[in-house]
């Protein structure tokens, strides 16, 4: 039996602007179990990005329960607010915010320093495997300007997996990357889910949510629909696909 990581009820978020309310989001119910892909879709002005602060536990509901992984996120303080999103999330974001005159390390081990519960031991060590699990094992020292996009995100993506958080959110994680860093990316957190992480991305990009599992597409501070994915693609084969093409496209051109 699965067990629901993200538990909303009624949740609703308005901001009022100047004497204008505005209902960025209106009554939203969902679930998404533990070991889930899901994408979150809409256009500009759907509620996608409110909703996606709202399960950061960057902003808290109007009216409504959010419940993470057990904890009911509306009674915590402020100081245990940062902790849930500390402890419980990792954050991937589309312009990687890393620390530009940090190693790759260093970045890693950044979430472990927030660690109030004092259950994190050995932050080097954890940050370390964590690069290695994500393929970046031997750029431990590289400084992010001398990694490229994709290895970057990677690096993000470790980041975020390294204090074993009940969910990943990802924003928009492959916006500023091309074609092969796109699959490159989609592949890790492909893997990361079929080793048990649930994964919740919010893209526009349809090419991008048909690696996910589940699509729930928002408009007008609703979700208008929630569907499993058909057909999934794997990004790894695509990635394989795409580099055989461009060697034989390089190919004909060096005879050429």
């Amino acid at each position: 039996m699965n067990m629901a990581i993200i538990e909303l009820r009624g949740v609703k978020r308005h901001y009022l602007v100047g004497e204008i309310t505005i209902k960025a989001i209106r009554g939203i119910d969902l679930n998404v179990e533990k070991g889930e892909f899901v994408a979150i879709m809409g256009p500009s002005g759907s509620g996608k990005s409110t909703l996606m602060n709202t399960l950061g536990c960057l902003d808290k509901p109007t009216e409504g329960t959010y419940v993470l992984d057990g904890l009911e996120t509306s009674k915590a303080s402020p100081d245990e607010f940062a902790d849930i999103r500390n402890d419980k999330i990792g954050f991937v974001f589309q312009g990687f915010n890393l620390l530009s005159r940090t190693s790759a390390l260093e970045n890693v081990e950044l979430p472990l320093f927030y660690d109030r519960s004092g259950s994190k031991l050995n932050p080097k060590k954890r940050a370390k495997a964590a690069l290695v699990d994500v393929g970046l094992g031997n750029r431990l020292d590289h400084m992010p300007n001398q990694l490229s996009g994709g290895q970057q995100q990677r690096v993000a993506i470790a980041r975020a997996m390294v204090m074993d958080p009940a969910f990943i959110l990802a924003d928009e994680p492959t916006g500023n990357l091309d074609t092969e860093m796109t699959l490159e990316v989609m592949s890790l957190f492909q893997d990361l889910n079929d080793r048990g992480k649930t994964v919740v991305m919010v893209t526009h990009e349809p090419e991008v949510a048909a690696y996910t599992k589940r699509v729930i597409a928002m408009r007008d501070g609703a979700i208008v629909s929630d569907t499993p994915v058909k057909d999934r693609r794997r990004a790894s084969e695509d990635l394989a696909d795409w580099r055989k093409a461009h060697a034989l496209l390089a190919g004909e051109e060096g005879e050429s």
